[in-house]
């Protein structure tokens, strides 16, 4: 079976403020943890970084997170999928430890969900920004392109 990691961000200058969100797919089937540390040794699926206009950071992440996941499903959908994120909060409501109380991420929350659930398996975990920093490049980039 192919397994994906998707590592995700979003962030927004301000907040609401000018927002992007960013990922990166990679293929990890049958490595090592250690070789997933070592640059250049995994291959990349596909990378996006885009511009959201003004929202949250907290949308911005679950855009992130959709837009991965989508990808996932409409390109690898028999995959089992690792996804990294540096929100605790998106990642602990996907885990269903925290409610999805704010009404504007309901809909990417539900949405989410129902993406993640065409998958035969997934996990998703807390990164810090470190282990995220492809992704969190590419919200900058988005962002700096669109506001310059």
């Amino acid at each position: 079976m192919t397994k994906l990691l998707l590592n995700t961000d979003g962030g927004s200058r301000g907040n609401p403020g000018p927002a992007a969100y960013g990922y990166v797919i990679q293929d990890i089937s049958g490595l090592p943890a250690e070789a997933l540390a070592k640059e250049g040794a995994v291959k990349i699926l596909e990378k996006c970084g885009n511009y959201l206009g003004i929202t949250t950071n907290n949308v911005a992440e679950y855009e992130g997170l959709v837009a991965g996941v989508k990808w996932v499903v409409a390109n690898h959908p028999q995959a089992s999928l690792d996804i990294q994120m540096d929100s605790l909060l998106i990642v602990n409501q996907i885990k269903g430890i925290f409610k999805v109380k704010n009404p504007g991420l309901q809909p990417l929350y539900h949405q989410a969900k129902a993406l993640l659930s065409q998958l035969p398996s997934y996990s998703i975990s807390h990164t810090y920004r470190e282990g995220n920093s492809l992704a969190d490049s590419l919200v900058n980039e988005a962002l700096d392109a669109h506001l310059e």
